[in-house]
């Protein structure tokens, strides 16, 4: 059946001429034929966008939300136009005009590829979102699986509309590309490279979404917020955003801070520096004095017992200081911290907490407080951290201590 033929025949027995029928049969049957594409694809977006919009409302699920946002029904819906000139095509134009007929065939095929390639992208953009809304499925770089989806899609496609509008086989364009691999290896280097770190990246779980890492080369220090084909993004606590090309990430040492995230505490490791000058054994009157201190009346009473009966065993003359064992006010003070830190409601008690002395130095006896906060946000950490050595500092001096401090300008006019 040959619609322009009814068409001229049609024009003739209204009383055209032949010549002026063999013209117009071909732009009616032309135009008419585009006009029913264009009906098809109003009719196809108004159908399937209505009918899909009704029940996306009434469902409960989320996930077909998604999909209908992300304009994956409109893409499906594009594709009813170039189906329809396709076929409808050899009605109008194979026997009246073959050259012009394949050329449109070929741009008509083309066409379609096309709109499959963008249904098929935008779809897959849905399931990323789909996936990405749920807790399960954050953790793991799915960005960069999508992206290569994609590109493998997009380069198939390429070379398929390739040689539909050079009339060659698929075959044969693989074939010439195959002999230019070299090329094609440089050129899609980074995408390769990304691709193969992103899956080691994932599979020995050293990267995902949301970790906190440090990489002092490309000056990241922050959130993990997209890993993709070609670059892991960070954005800083400052909220500056550093790209890192994820083949850097497993050639190059970084530091992630999941570990201290997932696990029961945050690590607290300061210390602050004793003048070692007033150190010195506890007298009965500072022993007094301390019995006082709620946390350390226990300590100090089971602490003297214990020196007592040491001394009384030895038969110690206690009359010489040096001799025996006797309390110091640095060891009282080591032992007010260790109860302080297992008193305190955000310290973790579960992880290692010790006070301990380090090496002596020129600039004191450094006292180091190593223990686990529960708190693992940053600003309550900090406030923890100051918190805790604000009321180190101001106790200091009731154990007859000194914090080391190198002098100032203002502490030699003080002697003047």
């Amino acid at each position: 059946m040959n619609i322009v033929r009814i068409i001229n025949e049609q024009l003739v027995s209204l009383g055209l001429g032949q010549k002026s029928a063999e013209v117009v049969d071909q732009i009616v049957a032309f135009a008419g034929l585009l006009l029913i594409a264009y009906a098809a694809d109003y009719l196809s977006r108004k159908i399937l966008l209505g009918v899909v919009g009704r029940i996306v409302q009434k469902t409960k699920a989320s996930w077909d939300d998604i999909v209908f946002d992300r304009k994956v029904v409109i893409h499906l819906s594009r594709m009813v136009a170039p189906i329809v000139i396709y076929v409808l095509l050899p009605m109008v134009l194979v026997e009246i005009d073959p050259t012009l007929y394949q050329t449109i065939h070929r741009l008509c095929m083309v066409f379609i590829i096309i709109m499959v390639v963008k249904f098929i992208c935008a779809l897959l953009d849905a399931i990323y979102a789909v996936l990405q809304s749920k807790e399960q499925f954050r953790s793991h770089p799915l960005k960069g699986l999508q992206q290569t989806i994609q590109l493998i899609v997009i380069a198939v496609a390429v070379i398929t509309s390739i040689s539909i509008l050079l009339d060659k086989s698929v075959v044969g364009i693989f074939t010439a590309l195959g002999a230019s691999a070299a090329i094609l290896m440089l050129v899609f280097k980074d995408s390769i490279m990304g691709f193969v770190s992103g899956i080691q990246l994932s599979t020995n779980k050293m990267l995902q979404v949301g970790d906190w890492i440090v990489m002092n080369k490309y000056g990241a220090d922050g959130t993990v917020i997209e890993v993709s084909l070609n670059t892991v993004k960070v954005q800083n606590w400052d909220n500056t955003i550093v790209t890192i090309p994820p083949y850097s990430l497993m050639s190059d040492s970084f530091q992630n801070w999941r570990g201290m995230q997932e696990g029961g505490g945050r690590r607290v490791k300061r210390s602050v520096n004793i003048d070692m000058n007033s150190v010195h054994f506890c007298t009965p009157q500072m022993l007094a004095k301390y019995r006082k201190i709620h946390l350390l009346s226990n300590y100090v009473d089971e602490k003297e017992r214990v020196v007592e009966a040491y001394n009384e065993q030895h038969h110690i003359d206690g009359s010489v200081p040096v001799n025996g064992r006797r309390q110091t006010n640095l060891g009282i003070f080591r032992a007010y911290l260790v109860s302080y830190l297992n008193n305190h409601p955000d310290v973790n008690h579960e992880m290692t907490c010790m006070v301990r002395q380090l090496q002596p130095t020129d600039k004191g006896i450094p006292v180091e407080l190593y223990f686990f906060s529960a708190i693992k946000e940053w600003v309550a950490y900090e406030n923890l951290q100051s918190d805790v050595f604000d009321h180190l500092l101001a106790i200091v001096p009731e154990f007859d201590l000194r914090v080391y401090q190198a002098p100032s300008g203002a502490d030699f006019r003080k002697g003047e």
